[in-house]
């Protein structure tokens, strides 16, 4: 009876620790996925090359604004309207697929502003993504575009923006295409002589990992 007894406590906490494991990998597979949907990622693809963005979390009022503007497709065909090399390269301008309107190239988009959202540990370093703003005087509140962005090229010419422009994002693949943009030849009004466009933008979806099958190193008998 006590080796009955014995055997059958060993398989109760068999059972406890399955469960308990699968709880673990039920609760990572949750944490995973919240992550995700918290800082998305999104792919630009430009006539430049393809870069990867990641969204911050802690400023969800610009992370919501960019995504639904991504799953209208408002910026696919949209220029970089404004490129400073070792400063920052700026899009998002509705006006610019229109060279027609290029005088008024930085002045457009959505009819609403997109109130700041200043974070400390989120700094103007290489490859962050910032909103464009109208001038202190006009903006008080330094709210921003409803759509213009720009992405930093060098940050040590852009670390006195930091605390006056939101930081909703950062590069985290294609940083070189930075620098290829942001070297191209422009006009007097910053103004890329050649058409620099971002093609699309659409959402990373991570597929989930799956787990691998161990292989039959069972021996067959001849």
């Amino acid at each position: 009876m006590a080796a009955l007894l014995a055997s059958c406590s060993c398989g109760s906490n068999s059972k406890e620790t399955s469960e308990a494991e699968l709880n673990d990998s039920t609760k990572t597979a949750i944490e995973m996925e919240n992550k995700r949907i918290e800082e998305p990622v999104f792919e630009i693809r430009t006539t430049h090359g393809t870069m990867k963005v990641k969204l911050y979390s802690k400023t969800p009022k610009h992370r919501d604004n960019f995504a639904k503007l991504v799953s209208e497709n408002y910026y696919d065909g949209i220029r970089f309207h404004r490129v400073i090399e070792g400063f920052m390269i700026q899009t998002g301008d509705p006006y610019s697929r229109d060279t027609a309107k290029i005088n008024a190239w930085g002045t457009g988009g959505p009819d609403y502003t997109v109130p700041a959202e200043f974070v400390n540990e989120y700094w103007h370093k290489k490859g962050a993504l910032a909103a464009a703003r109208k001038g202190d005087l006009a903006n008080p509140t330094k709210a921003s575009s409803g759509s213009q962005f720009y992405i930093v090229h060098d940050e040590n010419a852009c670390l006195h923006l930091d605390g006056q422009y939101s930081i909703f994002g950062e590069v985290i693949e294609g940083l070189e295409v930075i620098d290829r943009i942001a070297e191209v030849a422009t006009d007097p009004y910053d103004r890329p002589y050649e058409d620099v466009m971002i093609k699309s933008i659409r959402p990373v979806v991570e597929e989930p990992a799956q787990e691998a099958v161990p292989a039959d190193t069972t021996s067959k008998a001849e």
